[in-house]
């Protein structure tokens, strides 16, 4: 089954549960996004990126990840760039998911959920609304600059 390439196609690829579960999530995800990010598919995955005519001279030639929502075998994804290496994002989730009684199961960016229900969507909110754009760009600029 090829890759869904629009996120109504992506939504309608998912059982209903997950469907439910992730257009939940990702309601959080647009109400707060911060002005000037896109919402594409990528890598049958729900993305919002930094459009590369805002920002071309990332590293790989493809436009920089925000977040993104994907759906595993056997659980979904809830990807927060802007939290990876950042101390003080990634505490705001550690303390939200506490503070709501929820257990946060993270990887470096990755927030892994079998429903909406698993979720601190108020920290999720707070840690989505954080980063405009400029500023996200600005930071991925200085960590290029340093690497190259």
């Amino acid at each position: 089954m090829p890759e869904p390439t629009s996120v109504t196609d992506f939504l309608a690829s998912l059982p209903e549960d997950r469907r439910k579960a992730i257009s939940r999530v990702r309601s959080v995800v647009r109400k707060h996004l911060p002005d000037g990010y896109k919402e594409v598919m990528r890598l049958g995955m729900i993305t919002y990126e930094v459009p590369l005519d805002v920002y071309p001279d990332t590293y790989n030639g493809q436009a920089l990840w925000y977040a993104a929502l994907g759906a595993q075998k056997n659980y979904m994804t809830l990807h927060l760039m802007n939290a990876y290496g950042d101390v003080a994002l990634q505490k705001k989730l550690r303390d939200g998911f506490k503070t709501a009684g929820k257990k946060l199961d993270m990887g470096k960016a990755c927030i892994r959920f079998k429903a909406a229900e698993d979720l601190a969507l108020d920290a999720i909110a707070q840690v989505i609304a954080s980063t405009p754009l400029e500023r996200f760009v600005a930071t991925a600029k200085a960590v290029r600059a340093r690497t190259k």
